[in-house]
């Protein structure tokens, strides 16, 4: 019986980190190891930035990724992905008692958007400063989104884009902060495996068309998400 190694970065709930140790990606990697026939190991990504994660993909560290990963043409350089298994959009969040104008991205003239380093939000943050529709970007380390929602409350930034689900419930019990836009980008997310890992890649595929076909993708989506299906970018405007 083989051994996956899976890199997992957290905090991401509904991803991971939630109450067990669980989530969607921590139970779809199980499900997947045991159609295989496998064990699986997680192993966390402690970089500051997210995208180092392909690296120590690339180095062998991991043989997949799994963390609501989003697939980008600069990731799919570095890694070979699976169909998505979840196609989902960024959200935005503001205390809503502290700027109570702010219902979009077209009200953060003057205001700084706090992102994760590596994250998809910080292209399109750094989008909306270039075009002066905001004042500047917050980067955190990917680690210290906790801290990042704090700021949030306390006045050290005035708005925070993550993938939406993730952000939901990120501040689901922060007094005054509310996700107030969601679908600002259509993300396919999806496991990444070394480019070499062709066997793996095959595996992984079959395995992953079987677990939706029999229903259990599907159901993991409606626990976790509220939604079974993959595409839920609609459902998130």
């Amino acid at each position: 019986m083989a051994v996956l190694t899976v890199g997992v970065a957290a905090p991401d709930p509904p991803f991971n980190a939630m109450p067990g140790d669980t989530g969607l990606d921590i139970e779809l990697m199980r499900a997947l190891a045991d159609k295989l026939g496998d064990e699986v190991r997680f192993a966390g990504y402690d970089g500051a930035d997210f995208d180092g994660i392909f690296d120590r993909l690339d180095a062998g560290e991991y043989d997949c990724v799994i963390a609501g990963t989003t697939v980008t043409p600069q990731r799919a350089a570095k890694a070979a992905f699976l169909p998505p298994y979840v196609i989902s959009g960024q959200g935005l969040a503001v205390d809503t008692e502290r700027l109570p104008h702010v219902h979009s991205v077209d009200d953060l003239a003057g205001l700084t958007i706090g992102v994760q380093r590596g994250n998809t939000s910080e292209a399109i943050a750094e989008g909306l400063v270039a075009d002066g529709r905001a004042a500047r970007v917050r980067r955190y380390d990917y680690g210290a989104i906790s801290t990042a929602i704090a700021d949030l409350a306390a006045g050290g930034c005035d708005a925070v884009m993550k993938l939406a689900p993730v952000l939901t419930y990120l501040v689901r019990a922060v007094p005054g902060v509310e996700v107030v836009q969601r679908g600002l980008s259509v993300e396919d997310l999806a496991i990444a495996v070394a480019p070499a890992d062709t066997a793996l890649l095959a595996r992984l595929q079959v395995a992953q068309a079987e677990l939706e076909e029999d229903g259990t993708l599907q159901k993991l989506r409606r626990r976790w998400l509220g939604n079974p299906y993959v595409d839920q970018s609609v459902a998130s405007l």
